[in-house]
């Protein structure tokens, strides 16, 4: 694979080499249990609070606005009484790459966008080494972004169970309307939440995964990148096996 100068300047700001790939093979992908519809007179979904709140009912069934609108409303578990906002996903809504990092922290809480601060930098460095981004684009240059969690965690502590439990129908959704070619899974929550796994990310890591039926890449979270730089090239890796991986769903 041939890399351009810019490409190869952003490979050296993440401290990274390039080199081929594993292999890759599959896994099923886990099986969800279907949830009631609710629309509106003309066939829209609307966001239909649970009686004496919680989750809206009528998730899968839901376009943009509906679904954004049920996860700033949504109380389904006790994250909701210490956000200062939602961080609903942001992108093309039509991306063929979609990236799912793990929970907000304290800059995603005040912006209300995931991956910002320096991990959103490294995150944008390692996008533009593979000819993405986040900013406007096409659905084939620009990413959609979205957590497991759509609350900050209080303390930026680990997600509990039952907060990757509440939040996953919505990201469900957020897969089924994207249609993405590929998933980035970021992070160890995020990979072992989508995956139903307790193996930690390095054995996880070098195959596709399937995630909704959508080939999955497992990869580290920026935020452990920057603390372990060691790994920045293992990072690289995956990105090559997630390159490779949309060739081959993208091949005649």
């Amino acid at each position: 694979m041939g890399w351009t100068e810019r490409q190869r300047a952003m490979l050296d700001e993440m401290g990274v080499r390039l080199w081929a790939p594993p292999e890759t093979q599959t896994l099923p992908a886990p099986v969800d249990a279907p949830h009631p519809p609710a629309v509106r007179g003309d066939g829209a979904a609307v966001a239909v609070p649970r009686p004496g709140g919680g989750r809206p009912v009528g998730v899968e069934a839901m376009d943009w606005p509906a679904l954004r609108e049920a996860v700033v409303n949504c109380s389904a578990c006790k994250l909701c009484q210490g956000r200062r906002q939602t961080v609903f996903g942001v992108g093309h809504p039509h991306a063929h790459w979609m990236v799912v990092g793990e929970a907000p922290g304290e800059q995603e809480d005040r912006q209300g966008e995931p991956f910002v601060g320096k991990s959103g930098q490294l995150l944008d460095n390692m996008l533009r080494a593979i000819g993405l981004t986040r900013a406007q684009a096409e659905p084939a240059q620009q990413v959609y972004i979205a957590n497991t969690i759509k609350c900050r965690p209080p303390g930026n502590r680990n997600p509990e169970p039952e907060e990757l439990a509440q939040c996953e129908p919505f990201l469900i959704r957020q897969v089924e309307l994207v249609k993405p070619k590929i998933i980035l899974a970021m992070g160890r929550f995020a990979v072992q939440s989508l995956l139903r796994s307790n193996e930690p990310i390095g054995r996880l890591r070098g195959r596709v995964h399937r995630y909704q039926g959508v080939p999955l890449i497992v990869t580290y979270h920026p935020a452990y990148l920057l603390r372990n730089l060691e790994d920045k090239s293992r990072a690289w890796d995956d990105l090559c096996l997630a390159l490779q991986t949309l060739k081959a769903v993208d091949a005649p």
